[in-house]
């Protein structure tokens, strides 16, 4: 069976592959919805872990919902924040804890203890009207020991099952048709144990979900892909489902896990990058094919380089973004010096528009 090409959401139809912009706080940083959108981008990523806290989830809901409150009028996934929650508690235990019955944590320089159950979790996304729902797991590092990874099977996989109880209570008390509910996501952790990934994802096949996505971090200690477990948690789910490739945002790992058969992806690294003067661009433009197997295709400018000083060129010759189609190297270079904030725009708008571009190579080759 061929991997999906299409995700029907409840804000419409969503093409796959598609590469989501971190939005944490409601917002692509530097843009609005109106230069995110001219961008070619169809959906954002947002983060239940941050608006819980700022502006909190009544001031969401009294502002219409998040597509109202953001002014994107396309599709919105939500992550449940427990990625957000494990890391802050890893950075240090006087932020949280995990226990079976959910996170407990206080943001640093917060008076507020917060505290996020699976329940909790759907609760708060279903409020904010997101089109995609991620179920609370208990996340790890892929280098974690073996015992610290089956707890978190464990745990992702109680924690994923009351997700679904309570996200199927939400929508029989709303009494929601099918197409106006939003789609609901469960996570496969299990570190770098394959049988561990098998245990999660079989148990989560038969509790039953929308989708799926690849938990846990995705890297080694090296910053590469862990491309071993990323394969068999694609071999673990059903080619009709939707695997999300959460946290993936290299461009040449997309495009291996897109030939994995992943369609979605979402990173904070493509913008992040474009904020500190690292630019993509197309070296050649590769087919779907070539794009998956070698790396020759992608390449970097770098906003502060001397010899772009005086440059007139783009900084990508093929790319139609605002930047590249009205600026020079050289413009670029003096806004990146001077800290002006439409550097942070235009240079955002580059990478965004070339994730979108990558996103068309590989869905072309599909």
């Amino acid at each position: 069976m061929p991997f999906p090409e299409t995700l029907q959401l409840k804000s419409g139809e969503l093409r796959l592959p598609q590469y989501l912009p971190d939005a944490t706080l409601g917002q692509v940083r530097a843009l609005d919805a109106a230069d995110t959108a001219a961008c070619g981008v169809e959906a954002l990523m947002m983060n239940t872990f941050h608006l819980m806290q700022k502006p909190g989830a009544s001031t969401v809901k009294s502002l219409g919902g998040l597509q109202q409150f953001s002014g994107w009028r396309k599709a919105i996934f939500t992550d449940s924040g427990g990625f957000q929650a494990w890391s802050l508690i890893r950075q240090n235990s006087k932020f949280g804890s995990l226990n079976d019955n959910g996170i407990s944590f206080i943001p640093e320089g917060s008076p507020r203890k917060f505290l996020l159950t699976p329940e909790k979790c759907v609760q708060l996304q279903v409020s904010f009207g997101t089109d995609v729902v991620f179920c609370l797991d208990d996340c790890t590092h892929i280098d974690d020991p073996e015992e610290e990874q089956r707890l978190s099977v464990t745990r992702t996989i109680q924690w994923a099952r009351r997700c679904r109880a309570e996200f199927d209570r939400l929508m029989a008390e709303k009494k929601l048709a099918s197409e106006d509910q939003p789609r609901l996501f469960g996570i496969v952790q299990g570190g770098s144990s394959p049988d561990l990934r098998r245990e999660c994802a079989d148990a989560l096949l038969e509790t039953g979900f929308d989708g799926y996505g690849y938990g846990g971090w995705p890297l080694d200690e090296g910053g590469k892909l862990v491309e071993d477990m990323v394969a068999l948690t694609r071999e673990l789910i059903p080619a009709e489902f939707p695997l999300h490739a959460l946290g993936i945002g290299h461009p040449p790992y997309i495009a291996r896990c897109h030939a994995m058969g992943y369609g979605l992806f979402d990173s904070a690294m493509p913008t992040r990058d474009a904020r500190h003067g690292r630019l993509y661009t197309f070296r050649k433009i590769p087919t779907c094919k070539e794009a998956a197997n070698t790396a020759d295709w992608f390449g970097y400018v770098y906003a502060d380089e001397k010899r772009s000083i005086k440059s007139s060129a783009p900084v990508d010759e093929s790319c139609d973004c605002l930047l590249c189609s009205r600026y020079s190297l050289g413009y670029l270079r003096h806004l990146f010096k001077i800290n002006d904030t439409l550097y942070h725009r235009l240079a955002t708008m580059h990478n965004l528009r070339f994730m979108t571009r990558l996103m068309k190579v590989l869905g072309e080759g599909s």
